[in-house]
């Protein structure tokens, strides 16, 4: 049995800023970068497969915390948000017509305008979760992270999440079957190995 890692990329202005990115290319803002040159990942990751989203705020966090360059699958690219995209989320709830809910409420079948709907993303990553042979760390995208962590704890969309997603640790998911191991494992931190 293999085993998938699943990275979320470093921060980028946007992100801090509270703004939808989505397939946006933004990159990895100066903080981000300082941070995640002092991390590293953790044994036996290190030597794992690395494949990334082929947007740049992706790809570089896979160079800096593996120190290689990582194989790319548009399948790991960020959720489509269509006209959502560049606007903050925080303005859109406020908006009773504008349609974007709580991700609390949202269903597989929830599409943004002219976007894409998590269970669009699910069909989209299928070929690849399948095609993956050897233990791998895929550096991604919180929605696309979302997608792969619902399936494997039979999570609907519908009420509370039963995983809180953060930055600098490894969630680690058994293929398969798809099977989520609870405690995500923290990136390491100071020098790299040589």
């Amino acid at each position: 049995m293999s085993q998938l890692a699943l990275l979320r990329h470093g921060h980028t202005h946007w992100n801090r800023a509270g703004r939808i990115q989505g397939r946006s290319d933004i990159p990895l803002d100066d903080d981000a970068r300082a941070e995640l040159s002092g991390t590293f990942l953790p044994s036996p990751w290190e030597t794992a497969t690395l494949w990334s989203s082929p947007l740049q705020r992706a790809s570089e966090t896979a160079r800096l915390v593996a120190g290689r360059d990582p194989l790319v699958s548009d399948a790991l690219t960020e959720m489509n948000w269509g006209e959502w995209e560049g606007l903050r989320g925080a303005d859109l709830i406020t908006d009773p017509d504008s349609g974007y809910r709580h991700i609390e409420e949202w269903s597989w079948d929830f599409r943004p305008p002219n976007g894409e709907s998590p269970a669009e993303v699910w069909t989209r990553l299928q070929p690849w979760l399948s095609g993956l042979k050897s233990d791998t760390v895929a550096v991604c995208h919180i929605g696309i992270m979302r997608v792969i962590l619902a399936r494997a704890w039979g999570w609907d969309f519908n009420g509370p999440a039963p995983f809180k997603i953060k930055r600098n640790r490894l969630y680690i998911v058994d293929l398969p079957p798809l099977r989520v191991l609870p405690d995500p494992v923290r990136l390491l931190r100071s020098e790299k190995p040589e």
